[in-house]
């Protein structure tokens, strides 16, 4: 028998399985970023004020990380596969339901229902990595399931603008449920099914102590802070802001805005495929982390202090989509923290950080440009906009000055002083 045909077998199944779960997150980036290229069009539709369209989108990430703990006991203790198709269901019923409501109360709740569904599409999936690869591949796989399955981001900005103009936004949110049945049919047949099932499971009580036992692991809190703040940027300018931004300060059109965006969200994808492999160069987790998210700093600074035109607003997408896509690198830091017996709490609990952080820096920066007002042409003002880039500028440099305190346990660290 042909020694190359069980492994040529072996990567066919690795790769259909890595398909699944990059197509499932898809789901997730497409349905908590969709708001944004028509956040305008919901608002005047619904009379929604910038607080209330803050809280529509970001009503996504809270229901999100509220949950974050009890999945990742459920991922360790039932096992990431069932999980992830138990949660599956719940997607597909609030973008049904989105897709239906009436009033701005349902569509809020429907957007709540997504993000108890998606809870579990990037989390369960690294689980499975962990699981089934060397430690030496994790940060590649976090940086593939990362980048690949913002295609869905993609789909988020012109491609979500075309529909909508051509079908409805509503018509457009339907054909997504009927594309998560599929995928979720797809994951049944390409991940093996969970392990561990003859094993004695820990009780409720272990579980929660196991949560309490990685919240005390050495440099937590620094790596977390910087989870609260790093994603929280790029949802609340892609995801949220930068299409209403566009339109109020630059006179961009639904199908601008979704151009524009789609630069941002390509940008980034680039960035987490090239990002996740930069903690091998370095040798360092800490390094890529540092650079990208000073270089995010100083280019929200430039939206504050520089009045850009329409152009140069368009270019400065490229570069803010690129490096704000360190994250890869910083979800390994995270991982590396814990222990495989906790690695399911030990990831959530991170994640808490990381949608916890976007549905506050959404709902506050809503605040903000309510505070500042519109003009008398019912735009919002061009300085509610500096304020909200103003925020996320400062408290990512927070977080940053809180990181640089972390311990920094690359596997490579051990390699050589072995």
């Amino acid at each position: 028998m042909n020694p190359a045909r069980p492994a040529a077998r072996r990567a066919e199944t690795a790769l259909f399985l890595i398909a699944a779960l990059v197509s499932i997150y898809a789901v997730s980036q497409f349905l908590r970023n969709s708001v944004g290229v028509i956040a305008n069009d919901l608002a005047r539709e619904l009379s929604l004020s910038a607080t209330q369209t803050g809280l529509l989108s970001s009503a996504f990430f809270l229901a999100f990380a509220a949950v974050q703990i009890p999945i990742g006991i459920l991922i360790d203790r039932y096992g990431p596969k069932r999980t992830m198709l138990g949660t599956a269901v719940l997607t597909v019923l609030g973008t049904v339901l989105f897709a239906l409501a009436p009033s701005a109360s349902l569509l809020i709740a429907a957007r709540a229902l997504m993000g108890l569904g998606c809870s579990t599409f990037f989390m369960a999936p690294l689980v499975i990595y962990a699981r089934r690869f060397p430690p030496e591949r994790f940060a590649g796989l976090t940086s593939l399931q990362m980048g690949l399955a913002n295609i869905g981001t993609l789909a988020a900005t012109a491609p979500l603008a075309a529909s909508a103009a051509a079908f409805g936004w509503r018509a457009s949110f339907l054909a997504v449920a009927a594309l998560t049945v599929v995928i979720a049919l797809a994951i049944v047949m390409a991940v093996p099914g969970d392990d561990g099932s003859g094993k004695p499971k820990e009780t409720w009580g272990a579980a929660f102590r196991g949560v309490a036992a990685a919240l005390k692991m050495p440099s937590f809190w620094p790596v977390f802070f910087m989870h609260l703040t790093t994603y929280g940027c790029f949802a609340s300018v892609i995801g949220l802001w930068a299409g209403p931004w566009l339109s109020d300060v630059h006179g961009a059109d639904f199908a601008a805005r979704g151009r524009i965006l789609l630069l941002g969200a390509t940008a980034q994808i680039a960035g987490m495929l090239i990002w996740g492999a930069m903690d091998r160069f370095w040798g360092s987790y800490k390094k890529p982390v540092l650079i990208g998210s000073t270089v995010t700093i100083l280019l929200l600074s430039v939206l504050v202090l520089v009045p850009l035109d329409r152009t140069w607003a368009t270019l400065w997408f490229i570069p803010f989509g690129f490096f704000v896509a360190y994250t890869p690198i910083l979800t390994s830091h995270g991982k590396s923290l814990f222990p495989s017996a906790i690695t399911g709490r030990g990831i959530t609990l991170m994640n808490i950080g990381t949608m916890g952080g976007a549905f506050l820096s959404q709902s506050v920066t809503g605040m903000l440009i309510d505070l500042v007002g519109r003009s008398e042409q019912g735009l919002y003002r061009p300085e509610g906009y500096r304020l909200v880039f103003a925020a996320l500028a400062a408290w990512l440099l927070l977080s940053l000055l809180f990181y640089v305190k972390a311990i920094d346990p690359h596997p490579s660290r051990y390699a050589n002083k072995a």
